[in-house]
């Protein structure tokens, strides 16, 4: 059920970046103003950077320190979703 749950919220994310996209194609086709095409671009670049973080961070909860695997200790798999979300910013 919790997977479902966060499957939904990424769901979102993804049509929320991807309305972010439409007024972007929006604002180049009706010549609007640079920097306003600019700011736009840095939303759907900050959106899509945090949609990015959060599927690799589930990917390693659930792939590589989930009850299954044996890649990583929770501990190093927690210290390498923090090197990710430093990375990311």
């Amino acid at each position: 059920m919790e997977l479902d749950r966060e499957r939904v919220k990424l769901v979102n994310r993804a049509k929320r970046i991807n309305g972010q996209m439409e007024r972007v194609e929006r604002s180049l086709t009706e010549e609007h103003d640079c920097a306003n095409v600019l700011m736009l671009l840095a939303a759907v670049r900050g959106g899509i950077d945090g949609l990015m973080a959060e599927v690799l961070e589930d990917h390693i909860r659930l792939h590589l320190i989930g009850p299954k695997s044996k890649a990583l200790t929770p501990e190093l798999g927690e210290e390498l979703i923090d090197l990710v979300r430093a990375y990311m910013k």
